[in-house]
């Protein structure tokens, strides 16, 4: 079919011609597939479709926790609210309020603090899942950041 993993990305699978450019993203037995061309992407969804069996999902709406939405402008917004919500959901914090980020640089912990979490495995489990949300939300780098500092002994006020 003429395609070339990226080598930023060998996931990646790409395909320029003079006219149009396809792209495949494949990550274990989920498929992307969009170009330039929509008669060649139909093309490529028919030869994959000889191949094995597969289901077309249609347009991109959701992938590996994120939210596609195309917007007015023709752009692509990814947002993560589905996979924030089970987050929150998980961590018994569904009703915690927003706060502003990014978070004061200068805060500091208290030191003294002595109560250990019950589960530090836990605690570690939901920042892992927060890492995830860096994808879509940059702005939280720096306070995520913060948060794993204190993974290596969590105390009840962080």
């Amino acid at each position: 079919m003429g395609f070339h993993s990226t080598k930023n990305d060998t996931s990646l699978f790409v395909r320029f011609s003079k006219t149009t450019t396809l792209m495949i993203l494949i990550y274990v037995n989920d498929i992307i597939i969009t170009g330039s061309s929509k008669e060649e992407i139909r093309s490529v969804i028919s030869f994959f479709h000889d191949m094995f069996s597969l289901k077309d999902l249609g347009s991109l709406h959701y992938f590996l926790g994120v939210e596609v939405t195309n917007t007015k402008k023709g752009n692509l917004l990814l947002t993560q609210t589905k996979y924030l919500k089970e987050i929150l959901y998980k961590a018994s914090m569904s009703d915690s309020m927003p706060q502003p980020t990014p978070m004061l640089a200068n805060l500091k912990s208290i030191e003294n603090e002595t109560t250990s979490v019950p589960d530090p495995s836990y605690d570690r489990s939901i920042v892992g899942a927060l890492q995830y949300l860096t994808i879509t939300q940059p702005d939280i780098s720096f306070t995520f950041n913060k948060v794993c500092q204190y993974m290596h002994r969590p105390q009840e006020h962080h």
